[in-house]
């Protein structure tokens, strides 16, 4: 069985997009979306917004002042959330019953409205020397870093919990604090951010819209050329550099063939996070399901090109695979797949495991590339494979599937990992 893997995500960084931002005066002061813009535009980009931050407003205020009304205006390549300040930093009980709920509400709408936008939520930052007002009633907001954590675990349960991305402005601004304490992103107030905080924001959001390196970034808001070069570095190693993380999860494809009975081909699914999945045989057929397994019988030989194209709001994935079907030499016009041998020769135990995997190659596929990928598309560990036998280590990672990816010139084979 000969095939060979393709990986073409159609989310590519656009040149314009079209962003709603909704919070308050974090959101208002300095302009954010406004500085977003003019760095977009700095880089040849372009950055249309509206917005509606009125003072210290809530989510669940946003839900019935006129944000509602501009979401579900629709046409939003980006809706950015940012909760009141000190909302998503409170006790669990007041939190899930005063944010979450309307945090939930809020993305629905989005996505009801908009279906190909992203929702994003702007997380904030700690006080810079914490909330010294309600820390009498919650003791960890008494100090920057205790209300800052709380911030940080709240937004990224909201973003996690509501299929959203996550601007990771907060964590930018600790970073500065903790390498770069001569940055002072605060104003007097010791709440509001400064031009430089701004800055930090900004280019931040333009990193997560439109997915360029900041330290390409030449705009510096009429910030000092030294202090602004720190900033873009600091959101360089904090959102660029991980920025599959903060993003929401992208769809994935991906299948390997699991069995040939006669003509009968089997199929074995490992799309991920995909709403749905379509697939391509390569003889004309097609087939939209998202089953584990899908079974595809040919009726003539020869080498088809099979597709599998997974979707979900508006953002595809494309995994194909070449087969070569011959007839089996008998009489019974049966097929077979070119190479079945050789894909069922790459053993790999003990699988499952809990520590490591011994990958065992047969000898037309010594000096290869194996690589373990997570099913969300992360790449875990790789490594050249000199000889016919390599050890994957699997101890660091959690429990569940993973995939093996294992690459010569001529093609990738992929196998499963399962973690105990």
């Amino acid at each position: 069985m000969a095939f060979f893997l393709l990986f073409a995500a159609n989310l590519q960084a656009q040149t314009s997009r079209n962003v709603l931002f909704i919070g308050n005066s974090y959101t208002d002061v300095n302009n954010l979306p406004q500085m977003v813009a003019d760095i977009a535009q700095s880089m040849g980009d372009q950055l249309t917004f509206g917005k509606n931050t009125p003072g210290g407003c809530t989510f669940q205020q946003h839900c019935t002042n006129a944000s509602m009304q501009l979401i579900c205006n629709g046409g939003w390549d980006a809706v950015v959330l940012q909760e009141q300040s000190q909302y998503p930093s409170f006790p669990q009980s007041q939190v899930e019953a005063e944010v979450f709920p309307y945090a939930k509400r809020l993305v629905d709408s989005v996505y009801a409205n908009n279906p190909c936008a992203e929702p994003m939520f702007y997380q904030t930052w700690g006080r810079k020397n914490g909330d010294q007002q309600n820390a009498q009633y919650f003791p960890v907001l008494g100090t920057y870093e205790g209300m800052d954590s709380m911030l940080t675990v709240r937004y990224q349960y909201m973003a996690e919990a509501n299929d959203a991305s996550l601007c990771p402005v907060g964590r930018v601004w600790r970073y500065l604090r903790e390498n770069c304490p001569y940055v002072e992103l605060y104003q007097s107030d010791e709440s509001h951010p400064s031009l430089a905080g701004t800055y930090a924001a900004a280019c931040s959001f333009y990193v997560m819209l439109f997915h360029r390196n900041p330290n390409t970034i030449q705009y510096n808001a009429s910030l000092d050329d030294a202090i602004a070069s720190t900033i873009r570095s600091a959101v360089a190693i904090v959102v660029y550099d991980s920025i599959d993380r903060w993003q929401r999860p992208q769809p994935q494809a991906s299948f390997a063939v699991d069995t040939v009975e006669g003509q009968s081909v089997r199929f074995v699914s490992y799309a991920t996070h995909a709403a749905s999945a379509e697939w391509f045989f390569g003889d004309g057929e097609t087939l939209t399901t998202m089953d584990a397994y899908v079974t595809h019988e040919y009726s003539d030989t020869g080498t088809y090109q099979v597709m599998q194209v997974a979707m979900r709001h508006c953002i595809s994935d494309t995994f194909t695979l070449n087969i070569h079907v011959t007839p089996t030499g008998d009489t019974s016009d049966t097929l077979a797949i070119d190479e079945a041998g050789l894909f069922n020769s790459i053993s790999l135990y003990p699988n499952p495991t809990v520590q490591s995997v011994i990958l065992n190659l047969p000898d037309l596929m010594q000096g290869v590339y194996v690589e373990l990928v997570s099913l969300d598309g992360r790449l875990l560990w790789s490594s050249y494979a000199d000889n016919s036998s390599l050890q994957i280590p699997v101890k660091g990672v959690s429990s569940g599937v993973y995939l093996l990816r294992i690459s010569d010139s001529r093609r990738t084979f992929v196998k499963k990992i399962v973690k105990q």
